[in-house]
C-alpha cells in the first residue's frame, strides 16, 4: 500500500470515519453490500461509531439496481459533504449509466484528497475522470478490455483489488468484502478484522495480489492446474494466439495430455475453447467499445475482418454487426419486457442485462458442438 493511502489508513482515531457510496444507475446491489457491511460489523464489534456512510445519488432520486431493486439515498452530491473515503459503485452498461455531473464532482473530491475507491465496474467512472491516470487498477475482467481499450494510461491489472495513491479499486461480487477488511486491518489491526470475518462465516480473507478467476469453474480449476494453467494462457495471449504445442510446453504438458484434458473436462478442443475465449473477447468489445469491426478482429487475433466475421457468426449464431447493432439498440424496444417492467423486478433485471457481453451467453456454450474455425 503506497504511502498516501497509509496516510489515510493511519490517520488518528478521528470518529467516525466518513464514508460515501456514490451509486451510478444500474450499480450491483452484491457489491454496495459487501462494501458497506465490514463498516457496519466494525462499528458492531467495537461498540462505537467508527464509521458512518451515506448512499449518494446524482439528484438525490432513486438509484435502480441492475436487479430491479430501488434505493433511497441519504443525499445528493450537490449537497455540501464532508468524506474521509468516497466509493464509485457502478454495474451494469456501466459506460451509459453515469453523468457528467457525478465525473464533476468526483474530480472535486478528488482535489480535495479524499481517498477514492470503486467497485465492480465503478473504476470504469474513476477512469473516465481522469481519476486513475498514472495508477494501478483492478475492474471486473467483464469491462478490463474496454478500460485497456479506452483508457491507455491507466495500469489495468487482474488482480482482486488494488490499493495505491489515495486509489481504492476491486472487482465485484464479494470482492469488495475482502478489500475492506484489508482496510480495516489497516487502521484497526487484523483482530478487528479477523473477528468481522468470523461474523461472516467468511473462513479466509483474500489478499490484493490473488488473480481474479476468469470464466472456468473454480473447483475444476482447482482440480486441474495444468488445465487452468492452460486456459490462463489463452486468456493472456489473445492478440497474437499462441500455437498449441507453444501452449502445452509452457504448460508443462504434451500436446496430446493437453487435448486429452480438455476433450475430457470441457468437452471440446483446445482450439475450439481458445477460439471462444477470443470470440468472448471480441463480443465484450462490440458491446462495451467504439471501436470498429477491423480493429476488433486484430484485437482478438484473427488474420483479417472476413476470417473474423465468419467466425464469430458460426460460433455465436449472429454477425459481429449485429451483435453491435443489439448494443447500440434501446434497452426500452423491449416491448414484452417493457410491459411488465413495472410489476417484476427480476424482468427490469433482465431487460437491463441485454446491454451485457454475458447476455444469452450461456446456452450456447455448448463445447463439444461444431468443428474447429481454425486459430485465426
Amino acid at each position: 500500500m503506497a504511502a498516501d493511502t497509509d496516510s489515510h489508513a493511519n490517520r488518528p482515531a478521528q470518529q467516525p470515519y466518513r464514508v460515501g457510496f456514490l451509486l451510478i444507475e444500474n450499480f450491483t446491489l452484491i457489491a454496495l453490500s459487501t462494501a458497506v457491511e465490514p463498516l457496519r460489523m466494525a462499528n458492531q464489534l467495537a461498540g462505537s461509531e467508527l464509521y458512518s456512510w451515506k448512499l449518494l445519488t446524482d439528484g438525490g432520486g432513486y438509484a435502480r439496481a441492475s436487479d430491479g431493486i430501488t434505493m433511497v439515498p441519504d443525499g445528493s452530491i450537490q449537497e455540501e459533504h464532508s468524506f474521509d473515503l468516497v466509493i464509485v459503485v457502478a454495474g451494469i452498461d456501466v459506460p451509459h449509466s453515469f453523468s457528467r455531473t457525478e465525473v464533476s464532482w468526483l474530480k472535486q473530491m478528488a482535489r480535495r484528497h479524499v481517498l477514492l475507491g470503486a467497485v465492480c465496474t465503478g473504476p470504469y467512472v474513476l477512469a473516465s475522470a481522469g481519476l486513475l491516470d498514472g495508477h494501478s487498477c483492478s475492474a471486473h475482467w467483464e469491462c478490463l478490455e474496454a478500460m485497456q481499450e479506452g483508457f491507455p494510461r491507466v495500469q489495468t491489472n487482474n488482480r482482486l483489488f488494488t490499493v495505491e495513491r489515495e486509489r481504492m479499486t476491486c472487482t465485484g461480487g464479494t470482492v469488495p468484502m475482502h478489500m475492506m477488511l484489508s482496510f480495516l486491518a489497516r487502521r484497526h489491526g487484523k483482530e478487528l478484522s479477523n473477528a468481522i470475518s468470523h461474523m461472516f462465516v467468511c473462513d479466509r480473507v483474500r489478499e490484493d495480489s490473488e488473480q481474479q478467476p476468469m470464466p472456468m469453474h473454480p473447483r475444476l480449476a482447482c482440480a486441474q492446474p495444468k488445465l487452468a494453467e492452460a486456459a490462463q494462457l489463452m486468456e493472456a495471449n489473445i492478440e497474437e494466439p499462441i500455437e498449441l504445442q507453444e501452449l502445452a510446453t509452457l504448460a508443462g504438458i504434451s500436446r496430446r495430455q493437453l487435448e486429452r484434458l480438455f476433450l475430457k473436462h470441457m468437452g471440446c478442443t483446445p482450439s475450439r475453447y481458445y477460439l471462444r475465449v477470443r470470440l468472448n473477447r471480441a463480443r465484450r468489445l462490440l458491446k462495451q467499445t467504439s471501436c470498429s469491426i477491423v480493429e476488433i478482429a486484430s484485437m482478438c487475433g484473427f488474420i483479417s475482418a472476413t476470417h473474423f466475421s465468419r467466425c464469430y457468426r458460426k460460433v455465436m449464431g449472429r454477425a459481429p454487426k449485429h451483435e453491435r447493432m443489439d448494443a447500440d439498440t434501446p434497452v426500452a424496444t423491449d416491448t414484452a419486457l417493457a410491459e411488465a417492467s413495472f410489476s417484476s423486478p427480476s424482468l427490469q433485471a433482465l431487460r437491463r442485462a441485454r446491454t451485457e457481453p454475458t447476455y444469452g451467453t450461456f446456452l450456447g456454450r455448448g463445447h463439444g458442438s461444431g468443428e474447429d474455425t481454425g486459430s485465426g
